[in-house]
């Protein structure tokens, strides 16, 4: 199935004919950082998570939240989309509330953010997952128990087009578009970091779903007037389980030609 989005208009979904995702790619680890301006003990998983975000088998996020704004300084990057994403993981991971540094991997395992060898092990046996797992011809292989969808993410100067695949079996999955601002240098004034300046790698500016996968091929195509007043520098294109469950499939590309100033 092919999808047209309408400029801030996701809901009203308009049909044409497009192209599926080619079966077979491997995909990137998923990586999302939970993080505050005024969380003393984030700046080491801040570090780390810039290191992650050289590597092209990962794509790594982060996700300033807001429920430390009252430790005498407001994150300047926070956002509640951020924070309530984050309470959507601890209900679907069975836990009883949120912290920072927290680091979720491929929506199904968190991680002390600061703690490198955790979370380093915790990618690469997602990795050897999604190795075992590859989509062949189109299909899940038999007694396969980790699916893998295939996304493309591409734009042609007008237009961004998102093509995913196809698996077989019942599949309701969320489609997740991120902005990302590759590096923002925040001097913090006040609370517990009062007078550090700290880089954060690959900010999440904006977060949104752009439609649902239900198991068939699904295009979808976003016109450049949508991506306007979103300064970024990245796109990534996440396809989950629930919304807030299982990863199964992503996509991201660096400096898209849609927002020309920054």
């Amino acid at each position: 199935m092919t999808v047209r989005l309408r400029p801030f208009a996701f809901a009203a979904l308009v049909l044409f004919t497009g192209t599926a995702a080619q079966a077979g790619a491997a995909r990137p680890v998923v990586v999302e950082l939970y993080t505050s301006q005024g969380c003393s003990s984030c700046p080491p998983a801040d570090s780390l998570l810039g290191k992650l975000a050289q590597r092209a088998d990962v794509i790594a996020m982060s996700l300033p939240i807001t429920y430390w704004d009252m430790l005498g300084w407001k994150d300047t990057l926070a956002s509640d989309a951020n924070t309530r994403r984050q309470k959507a993981y601890a209900m679907a991971l069975g836990h009883g509330g949120v912290y920072t540094p927290q680091i979720i991997v491929d929506g199904v395992q968190d991680v002390v953010g600061s703690r490198v060898a955790g979370v380093e092990a915790a990618i690469e046996a997602r990795a050897q997952l999604i190795d075992a797992s590859m989509v062949v011809g189109n299909t899940t292989p038999a007694g396969q128990t980790d699916p893998v969808v295939p996304v493309a993410l591409n734009e042609d100067g007008q237009e961004m087009h998102i093509d995913i695949g196809a698996l077989a079996g019942g599949h309701n999955a969320t489609v997740w578009m991120f902005h990302l601002r590759s590096a923002v240098n925040v001097a913090i004034k006040a609370g517990e970091n009062e007078g550090r300046t700290i880089t954060y790698h690959n900010v999440v500016g904006d977060l949104r779903a752009v439609g649902v996968w239900k198991g068939s091929s699904l295009n979808l195509t976003l016109p450049r007037a949508a991506m306007s007043g979103l300064p970024h520098d990245g796109v990534a294109i996440v396809v989950q389980q629930g919304g807030s469950g299982h990863i199964i499939g992503a996509a991201y590309l660096a400096r898209p030609d849609f927002y020309p100033t920054y």
